[in-house]
């Protein structure tokens, strides 16, 4: 996929500044946590959760009543990762020309705010607020599946949407980003961006091709092969490997996929249960294979490396940043807008044109093919042929049918995943 491709200055437009990989979120966040459940998060919260209603009697916040009381305001608050949508720099200041678009089209200024450094500490400083049933002062927030959207939704804190008011999403919206397992019809958000957990490899060092997970059982590669070392990931890998879809799977399996895991280390195959630095070690051929996010694997590649990612016949796993409205918000129906907003094609070529992980839109592939055909050099047309054929950012039809979500773990359960899957990368 793509692992010929040459860098040039037009397609790193904007990827001035490194961003955080998606690795890297997931170890600031604590999505790996595992030993932090949903059940200490919400002791530790000290609430069951924040009102369905503005007040007693009051229209329940979300429903189309109310809703259809809300006024649309001038400005709008977004917060958001550090370089996560396109931007350019003009007489020293840094705009975001699709916020400028949507601004001209609906009058509503955005104030854009790159404030989340991690989730774990982005809802530690909003939690206090939205437990006291106050605004925390963002109209529109991304918040990640698989840990902490859930955690968002099940404490209450999210105002349901109105899908009357959201016609782009509805028409444009990719099939994996619609009706997801972990909000049920799209109650409380819509994907920002989303990303796989699949497989990383050099073809050269491999001499072959990677197409399933069982290749990560092959004694060819014994000490070759890199692992996450984490209990999110690498268990759902695992589950996946052992033919089970992860939000299905019971106990038992969790059993199956632990011994799947165990003999895989007895048997010398893994060089290290890694971090982040796992990419770093593709990329130098100290692994051949590995764990992989998509976005790190197309980073690298970017980056003069000859990688390949693949969504192995089992399958793969698909994480999302996701947008969602905050209760209290002060402008919920501009928020609403601006999610519909970047589901328009253009728009979220936009965006997908300046970062690397899969858009939920699919068809603003045509979009950028559109914006290859009218680019004015040779280079900028060959850059972004090369964005609009990437398998990384615009999965196959094959691929999504094999994407997966994770599984849903009940507190009174974790500590168990847990003593399954630690001892495995830990020890």
């Amino acid at each position: 996929m793509d692992s010929d491709m040459q860098l040039d200055a037009a397609f790193i437009r904007g990827l001035t500044q490194r961003r955080l990989s998606r690795g890297e979120m997931l170890k600031a966040t604590g999505a790996g946590i595992g030993s932090l459940s949903l059940a200490s998060l919400l002791a530790a919260c000290g609430t069951g959760g924040a009102s369905g209603t503005s007040g007693s009697g009051a229209t329940a916040v979300g429903s189309t009543a109310w809703w259809d009381k809300q006024k649309k305001g001038s400005t709008l608050s977004f917060a958001n990762w550090p370089l996560y949508i396109d931007k350019t720099q003009k007489n020293g200041r840094t705009d975001h020309p699709s916020l400028d678009k949507f601004t001209n089209a609906t009058g509503i200024k955005v104030h854009y705010q790159e404030v989340i450094q991690s989730y774990e500490s982005f809802f530690g400083k909003i939690r206090p607020s939205l437990a006291a049933g106050q605004s925390i002062g963002y109209d529109l927030i991304i918040m990640g599946y698989p840990k902490w959207l859930g955690l968002m939704i099940q404490l209450g804190y999210l105002v349901p949407l109105d899908h009357a008011k959201l016609p782009n999403f509805n028409k444009n919206a990719a099939s994996f980003a619609k009706n997801p397992f972990y909000d049920p019809g799209n109650r409380y958000s819509v994907p920002w961006q989303t990303g796989l957990t699949a497989i990383g490899y050099n073809p050269k060092l491999t001499g072959r091709p990677i197409t399933s997970l069982q290749d990560l059982m092959d004694p060819a590669f014994r000490g070759k092969i890199g692992m996450f070392g984490d209990i999110t990931d690498m268990p759902n890998t695992a589950l996946l490997a052992v033919g089970v879809n992860p939000t299905k799977a019971t106990v038992s399996d969790w059993h199956k996929a632990a011994n799947w895991l165990q003999r895989q280390k007895n048997a010398g195959l893994v060089r290290q249960y890694y971090d982040q630095d796992y990419i770093d070690a593709l990329t130098k051929g100290d692994v051949w294979l590995s764990m992989a996010y998509s976005g790190d694997i197309y980073q690298a590649n970017l980056s003069g490396a000859h990688l390949e990612f693949v969504v192995p016949k089992e399958g793969a796993l698909l994480w999302a940043d996701c947008m969602c409205i905050p209760k209290h918000a002060s402008n919920p129906l501009g928020a609403l807008d601006l999610m519909d907003f970047v589901y328009k094609p253009d728009i979220a070529a936009m965006i997908t044109e300046y970062i690397d992980y899969i858009t939920p839109v699919a068809t603003a592939k045509q979009a950028i093919l559109k914006n290859a055909a009218q680019a004015s050099s040779l280079s900028e047309k060959k850059s972004l042929r090369s964005l609009a054929s990437s398998e990384l950012v615009f999965p196959t039809k094959a691929d999504s049918a094999k994407f997966h979500f994770y599984a849903n773990v009940p507190n009174s359960k974790q500590q168990e995943w847990n003593n399954l899957f630690e001892p495995i990368y830990q020890s």
